[in-house]
């Protein structure tokens, strides 16, 4: 209940106002979000990849309805890339792009010559993209953009998020040789019509999926901190043959950074998806809504405990 409440407050002006204007949120904020400009995002990736962890970087912002506000985010993007491609760190560092920051809901062809010029800058420092997967209504078009960017930049990946009813079938249909597919529960407000609504629903509904993408072709990007789900990740990776570099692990900025780095110690690929920038009000929603442990932070942060 607490979470829909909270999914529902992320698209709220008047709560976007109220939370974003308290002088305490922001130091909330900092354990999820790596700063508001690109020295900041930098500092925190070589921090991220002093201690063995990979990272893709997210400018945040999202449902952008303004082409300028769309060019300019593609544009961050761009400056990102440049910042950190004399460090050559190659795959170490990707970014992930939300489709709807860069036009999507203005003109789909409009989004996707943005993100064609991010995949080209990300390809040209021996890097790549993965598009974050948004609501329920964007699904078909980001796929359709997908395939697009795959016929130049085959490396594209993709996110699925598990609690949606069609997601096993687009794993099916993802799940073949150079696919890069990140597995999510899903964090947006869906109706009951499309999406699972439970959380024991939610998981079994990843499990299927993750079945789905560790017995296929492609390469899976496991998106989770349950410890019950990484375990079952490592049985399916012992039943299909799977070696640590046949599939990642992808974790929360500030989240179970303990477990990042013990399971990055053990030799497993962790990547760690950085957020940065000023627009951090719906991912930070988001992330309350998933964990209760992430609300009881808030409170006690609020109250200067």
């Amino acid at each position: 209940m607490l979470g829909q409440v909270l999914l529902a407050a992320s698209g709220s002006r008047l709560v976007r106002r109220s939370v974003s204007g308290f002088p305490l949120t922001r130091r909330v904020v900092d354990r999820f979000v790596a700063g508001e400009s690109v020295p900041e995002a930098r500092e925190a990736i070589l921090r991220l990849l002093g201690t063995g962890l990979s990272v893709t970087v997210d400018h945040l912002g999202e449902e952008t309805r303004d082409a300028g506000d769309a060019a300019a985010i593609a544009k961050a993007y761009l400056t990102l890339l440049e910042e950190l491609r004399p460090l050559e760190l190659g795959r170490a560092a990707e970014v992930s792009v939300k489709l709807s920051a860069v036009g999507q809901a203005l003109d789909e062809d409009l989004a996707l010559e943005h993100a064609r010029a991010v995949c080209a800058a990300a390809a040209a420092g021996g890097s790549t993209v993965t598009l974050d997967m948004e609501d329920h209504t964007t699904v078909d078009s980001t796929l359709r953009i997908l395939r697009e960017l795959r016929r130049e930049h085959p490396s594209t990946g993709v996110a699925v998020q598990a609690y949606l009813h069609r997601s096993e079938d687009d794993c099916r249909a993802l799940a073949h040789e150079g696919s890069r597919v990140r597995l999510v529960k899903g964090a947006y407000r869906e109706p009951a019509t499309v999406a699972y609504q439970g959380k024991a629903d939610v998981d079994k509904a990843y499990v299927r999926c993750l079945r789905i993408l560790m017995a296929g072709k492609g390469y899976p990007m496991v998106a989770t901190h349950d410890d019950r789900l990484i375990s079952i990740t490592e049985l399916l990776a012992d039943r299909h043959g799977r070696s640590r570099g046949d599939y990642e692990y992808q974790m929360l900025y500030g989240i179970r950074t303990d477990r990042q780095e013990a399971l990055a110690g053990a030799g497993h690929t962790v990547r760690v998806y950085v957020p940065y920038g000023a627009d951090w009000y719906g991912y930070f929603m988001r992330r309350l809504a998933e964990r209760p442990a992430n609300v009881a932070f808030f409170l006690r942060a609020l109250g200067g405990k």
